[in-house]
């Protein structure tokens, strides 16, 4: 017998709020598993690997940083420092704004992105190995066309 909630879908698994949060739980349990030998969080791996990735032929500061992805600009700045502390990233005076800071990673930061990156890529490819290559890039084609929907104003 059903209970009281007062839902459009005829059972839980029609849901696909419900589907994507079981999944995207499920996914990020591996992630941090994948990440706990590199002594990082998930958002300290997100920034140090972005760092690492980005186009640093001019000076990368934090507002860039949080806008590549898509984090809030102070939580970016405590997790910078943080990575600072673990030796990761450089936080240096921006050179044409005062105001900004200019970010590097570290030599240790870089080694230590492209290890976990490997780790986390192993573990994206163990977890979404249950969907067949048509079925990984159909869900990321909607995946990003939900994000990008997200952004508007």
């Amino acid at each position: 017998m059903p209970g009281d909630l007062d839902t459009q879908y005829p059972d839980a698994q029609s849901s696909p709020g419900l589907a994507l949060w079981r999944a995207s739980n499920a996914w990020q349990r591996r992630i941090r598993a994948a990440l706990a030998p590199h002594d990082l969080t998930h958002v300290q791996y997100v920034l140090l690997a972005s760092l690492t990735w980005m186009d640093r032929t001019e000076p990368v500061t934090q507002r860039d940083l949080a806008r590549h992805t898509e984090l809030d600009v102070m939580m970016t700045s405590q997790v910078l420092r943080t990575l600072e502390t673990k030796g990761c990233v450089r936080r240096e005076p921006h050179p044409h704004d005062r105001r900004a800071i200019a970010l590097h990673p570290t030599a240790q930061g870089i080694e230590l992105a492209n290890l976990a990156t490997h780790d986390v890529e192993s573990a994206d490819a163990a977890y979404f190995a249950a969907l067949t290559t048509t079925q990984r890039e159909s869900l990321t084609d909607g995946l990003q066309q939900l994000a990008s929907r997200a952004r508007l104003p």
